[in-house]
């Protein structure tokens, strides 16, 4: 071989000293193939030698290349799978990342004619092209350097192109594209830094023309792999439960991180439970580099105008996968940044699926109280959504269990009943949370006190007997405080965080002890998500400053963790109407914007509201019994 070599560069060196035109450089490569049918086989040979030679090319040889790669563009026809295997091998192994400028445009030419040439060649080129996304394991450094950056555009912008081309001309070639991507990726993900850049490849295909085509299964693609990921980080990776604690006082906020918009008494936090515990761990890692390239992403679809596209399939991927998952740590946090970027669509819209999904009798009950666990988590954390909207769906949360304890003449039994009491702690939890908000504005705050919160946690269900005693503590204070709610039992919880019924109702999956919006411990993630988090510590009340002045109000603590509600009570009722805080949310108003903008209206995707009948008005009575 190595004689052949050395024969066929010499011969194709005497070949440059021809001033061939095109045509006949085509014709002598066309000739080497030909050969190979009758036996001789020393042209093709020295073509593959040229093809194959992968040390450090001198610029003859580079120009050499170029030709070659140039002349075999037009000699495609004559190229035989069979025939020429090895020259086909070679081809397809080259990898952008090796050579310069010229040789990269001579190859995804001849790439290209390749694909378009002949149906059986379409998933090796596009196999090819896939490849670059992933450069080679020593460009992990350069990378970081000028340029490396400089090489990555070059090799990325010419891949791309070349997937475009193909697409255009091969009708099949996106379906083919798509699961390529896909199945490359589930082998990928084991280097941060390399697996960030497939990711940035696969959403530069999600964001660019092919979109329509493959963006779909990409983003569910990418989703299933971040909940993969995620489930690779176990629960021990992160803490150790200290159940002597309650929930309200085991919430992660790192005082050196903390930005000016949170308050600097922020609740110290046992040593377990910290952003330190996944320092060094590589998933965790290589996952919050692939959410951060999401959230980006995500930036960039609201900018070009189509986040509700991307939200839809977003909405039904975290249906399918991210909801039934057990106790997923970080994935969710994707959707929660897109309800983010685009509150009054997106942000409503997954509030109003996830009560759909609770209150609906079609699915098992194991969903639907994860479902009303995402939403109380959300409806707590999102800084970004309205008190119109929290209350309601609060409402909706309320009138649900009011029907079901209706229809329930027994006594207490957490396993029986563990839908209804994931309900009363989700209502509970959220006014935790969101209390003081909705106290605030007059109209809400009528609302608030006309729901039958008091007839259901008195129910002979008792939940709160059975809820987390730290989140039935928490609310009763806030409710005695707030004269919405007070109960004729003492209730002594002496701290703790569960209870042997908590565990109960919370099954194997302890789904009482699930709050999937808890503080993002995913310390790049947490930098995107902290303008539109909101901490325990921005609202929880200072009991012991109540106690000394019971007027001492916390509405400036409210204005600065809400400031669309500043000065709300000094608003007449046409300027309050105006205010998106303030303005009445109806579902139906809602279902009607989404059919506008061509959205599928809620309803008619997988949940219905009128599953179950609810009461269009409730009023309140003195006598809680008379609710049952």
């Amino acid at each position: 071989m190595g004689m052949e070599l050395e024969n066929g560069q010499a011969q194709f060196q005497d070949m440059e000293g021809v001033n061939f035109t095109d045509s006949q450089l085509v014709d002598f490569i066309r000739g080497f193939l030909s050969s190979v049918s009758l036996g001789n086989t020393d042209g093709y040979n020295q073509l593959v030698g040229v093809i194959h030679h992968r040390e450090r090319l001198s610029p003859d040889e580079v120009a050499l290349l170029v030709t070659c790669l140039k002349a075999l563009c037009g000699a495609v026809s004559f190229i035989d799978n069979a025939l020429h295997e090895s020259l086909l091998a070679g081809i397809f192994k080259m990898s952008l990342w090796d050579y310069g400028p010229n040789v990269m445009d001579a190859l995804v030419e001849l790439i290209t004619s390749l694909a378009v040439s002949s149906g059986k060649y379409v998933d090796s080129c596009l196999d090819m092209l896939v490849n670059n996304f992933m450069p080679p394991h020593y460009y992990k450094d350069l990378l970081k350097k000028p340029h490396g950056l400089i090489r990555k555009d070059e090799v990325f912008s010419r891949v791309h192109t070349a997937l475009k081309d193909i697409s255009d001309l091969v009708p099949l070639a996106p379906l083919r594209l798509e699961q390529i991507v896909v199945n490359k990726m589930q082998r990928v993900f084991f280097k941060e830094s390399l697996t960030s850049v497939y990711v940035e490849n696969m959403l530069r295909l999600e964001k660019g023309s092919l979109s329509e085509f493959v963006g779909r299964k990409i983003l569910t693609a990418l989703v299933d792999k971040l909940l993969d990921l995620d489930v690779e980080i176990g629960w021990d990776d992160i803490l150790q439960d200290d159940f002597s604690k309650g929930i309200f006082e085991i919430e992660l906020e790192d005082d050196d991180e903390i930005t000016d918009d949170i308050n600097e008494d922020s609740i110290e936090l046992p040593s377990e439970l910290s952003r330190k515990s996944l320092t060094g761990n590589v998933i965790a890692e290589t996952l919050d580099s692939l959410i951060v390239l999401t959230f980006e992403h995500l930036e960039s679809c609201e900018r070009d105008g189509r986040l509700n596209e991307v939200f839809e399939i977003l909405l039904l991927s975290f249906q399918r996968t991210v909801l039934t998952a057990y106790k997923s740590k970080f994935a969710q946090f994707v959707i929660f940044y897109a309800c983010a970027l685009d509150p009054e669509v997106c942000g409503a819209r997954f509030a109003v699926t996830l009560a759909d999904m609770f209150i609906s009798c079609n699915d098992p009950p194991l969903t639907r109280m994860s479902a009303v666990s995402y939403l109380a988590s959300y409806l707590s954390r999102g800084k970004f959504l309205s008190t119109s909207l929290v209350t309601t769906i609060l409402k909706r949360l309320v009138d649900w269990c009011l029907e079901y304890g209706k229809s329930q003449h027994v006594d207490l039994n957490p396993k029986a009943h563990k839908v209804f009491y994931s309900g009363c702690q989700a209502i509970m939890y959220v006014l935790c949370f969101r209390m003081r908000s909705i106290l605030e504005i007059p109209r809400l705050k009528s609302q608030l006190l006309l729901m039958p919160i008091g007839p259901i946690l008195t129910h002979r269900l008792g939940p709160l007997k059975v809820c987390l005693p730290s989140i039935v503590e928490e609310f009763l204070r806030k409710a005695n405080d707030a004269n919405l709610f007070t109960p004729s039992e003492t209730f002594i919880f002496n701290g703790l965080l569960e209870s042997e019924y908590s565990k109960t109702f919370g099954g194997m999956e302890r789904l009482d002890m699930f709050f999937p919006f808890d503080p993002c411990l995913l310390k790049r993630c947490d930098r995107y998500l902290r303008p539109y988090f909101v901490y325990w510590s921005m609202v929880r009340p200072s009991y012991d400053e109540e106690e000394d002045d019971n007027e001492g109000s916390s509405d400036e603590d409210v204005a600065e963790v809400f400031p669309d509600r500043i000065e709300e009570n000094l608003m007449d009722d046409e300027a309050m109407a105006r205010s998106y805080d303030d303005r009445e949310f109806d579902l139906d108003e809602f279902d009607s914007a989404l059919n506008k903008m061509s959205i599928t209206p809620r309803n008619s995707i997988q949940y219905r509201r009128d599953s179950v009948q609810m009461p269009s008005r409730i009023l309140p009575s003195t006598s809680p019994g008379s609710w049952w």
